[in-house]
């Protein structure tokens, strides 16, 4: 257990993330939370726009309210919107307060002075607080300089940012702001969205790095008992491992998806964080591993569907280029005759010669 900064909360340091638990029937949401609480992880995060995420996380305050933590926000920047937001997931949430409710993805300093404002989100949410429905007040987001400025208000209880291998920018300021002003500081995409290649090491890093309680999405119970088991026998990452994970990082660079799903929903349906996931997969490991071509294809709409209207890049947080993106997951993911041609040849010679190493 961790102390949540000025809070005071003891916070489980794995934490119970909302995001997957949109794409899960209510049976197997419960089955992800129950085996949450039952390994001791007492603190979730969920969202208004996470879909239905609220609803199933009544779930996870029911059994014992007292002891498990809520933490949920919005991106309302209206005193208004906040209000309202706050009022709904109170009652999607079945509960009469939530611990944390947080403002929902800060991009700029220009966007805290409007929440900051008169008729601003924090006016609601700190009138929220006087009347018991939450209590304490959070910020999240992607950009260390906007979060470094929200923090220096003093407004602010609790930190939420990304905090892995690959976004390093809040080592540098921003978390070490946090801790000398006694700010909770709760972590986010530790494996970098699914991609890093041993989640555990991620979620290790994440453990050792300045933060409070790691929040990992979560879509099945040996998902979670595997988690667990990392939080529970945690070891500083060796310097193989340290390196291992590095190299992972450059793999990677900046320009990749981590499957946030804020993109979501495209108007001509496409489903960009599943293309240019299955993109970055089939970029690694295409030679040993082709499957992804077949699931691409199988897509009711493949990223030639993209209008290019520019939708899903305004609600980017990390503000990728999708558009080329998708354009070049179509490419990556379409083979072309000659590679076709020459995996086939592969094959044939796999058969003649099954000892024998091919450089086709």
């Amino acid at each position: 257990m961790a102390r949540l900064g000025r809070t005071n909360l003891e916070v489980s340091r794995l934490g119970l993330g909302g995001i997957p638990l949109m794409n899960l029937d209510f049976a197997a949401a419960r089955s992800v939370i129950d085996a949450s609480l039952a390994g001791g992880i007492n603190i979730a995060d969920t969202a208004v726009g996470y879909g239905d995420s609220e609803q199933k996380l009544a779930h996870f305050l029911k059994h014992n309210r007292e002891n498990t933590i809520m933490a949920t926000k919005s991106p309302g920047q209206s005193a208004r919107e906040m209000a309202a937001a706050i009022d709904l997931s109170l009652a999607r949430l079945q509960t009469d307060y939530i611990d944390i409710y947080q403002f929902h993805g800060l991009k700029s300093v220009e966007a805290l002075g409007k929440i900051m404002a008169p008729g601003g989100a924090l006016e609601a949410l700190k009138d929220a607080q006087t009347a018991g429905k939450i209590r304490f007040i959070g910020v999240t987001g992607h950009r260390s300089s906007a979060l470094v400025a929200a923090i220096k208000t003093g407004e602010f209880d609790t930190l939420m940012a990304p905090i892995n291998v690959v976004d390093r920018e809040s080592e540098e300021e921003l978390l070490p702001l946090a801790r000398r002003m006694d700010i909770g500081i709760l972590a986010m995409k530790p494996v970098c969205g699914g991609t890093l290649d041993d989640p555990a090491l991620g979620i290790r890093f994440c453990l050792n790095a300045t933060t409070d309680t790691v929040l990992v999405g979560m879509k099945s119970v040996a998902e979670v008992e595997t988690n667990l088991a990392t939080a529970g026998s945690f070891q500083a990452l060796s310097e193989a491992e340290l390196d291992e994970l590095l190299a992972n990082a450059r793999q990677l660079g900046n320009t990749f998806c981590r499957r946030c799903e804020y993109c979501q929903p495209c108007p001509e349906g496409v489903n960009i964080p599943k293309i240019l996931w299955l993109a970055n997969y089939h970029r690694r490991y295409a030679e040993r591993d082709p499957w992804t071509e077949s699931e691409y294809s199988a897509l009711e709409v493949t990223a030639s569907g993209c209008e290019e209207c520019g939708e899903c890049e305004e609600k980017c947080p990390y503000d990728l280029p999708i558009r080329e993106m998708l354009k070049n997951a179509d490419r990556e993911l379409i083979p072309t005759k000659k590679v076709i041609a020459r995996r086939g040849i592969k094959r044939v010679a796999k058969k003649i010669l099954p000892n024998h190493k091919t450089d086709i």
